[in-house]
């Protein structure tokens, strides 16, 4: 496996008084407009603020007040795919290229030495408001990116969580040959 998966993690302990190159942002984006998409249909949308822009402090002002955390991140990005009430297969798919897309960001990000954390805590009706986006698009992710913060300086309870150790399932749980629950042995 490639080291940037291990190296990837979700930290909330964001320095709020880092920022993020141009180009290393342009990277990210790119890396999820890159992502595959079913029937090349590509129905994931952004909507990019840097902290101190307009954009940034209306994607912030919209986060729940479990992720407040993340207003000290250097980029917030609201990803949106297609929600079609009239096509659920592309709806379906839509979400599935969704989750490609910000995979990509979140690897990218790594790549380039960032934190990105992709979170489902924010009010969508305030983003759609906001933002016109218009009937026919779905906000799904919020990904707050930028660099760890010291420890040291961070509230504790946020402190906390991004000490906890970082475990996974192990892969006999979680994938199955021959039928649902039988171990895979590859």
């Amino acid at each position: 496996m490639h080291e940037l998966f291990e190296k990837r993690w979700s930290a909330r302990g964001l320095d709020a008084s880092t920022t993020i190159d141009a180009d290393d942002l342009r990277d990210i984006l790119e890396a999820g407009r890159w992502a595959p998409t079913w029937g090349a249909t590509q129905p994931v949308r952004f909507v990019v603020g840097v902290r101190g822009d307009e954009t940034f402090d209306g994607l912030a002002d919209a986060l729940t007040r479990g992720n407040a955390w993340a207003k000290a991140a250097a980029a917030l990005v609201l990803v949106s795919t297609r929600d079609d009430a009239d096509d659920e297969k592309a709806t379906t798919y839509g979400a599935v290229d969704l989750g490609l897309a910000v995979g990509q960001m979140v690897i990218q990000a790594v790549s380039s030495g960032h934190i990105a954390h992709p979170m489902a805590g924010f009010e969508v009706p305030a983003v759609i408001e906001r933002f016109s986006i218009p009937a026919g698009e779905r906000p799904l992710v919020m990904l707050a990116i930028g660099t760890l913060a010291d420890p040291s300086t961070l509230e504790p309870t946020i402190a906390e969580k991004d000490a906890r150790e970082r475990t996974r399932r192990p892969l006999e749980e979680i994938a199955f040959a021959g039928r649902w629950g039988l171990p895979f042995h590859g």
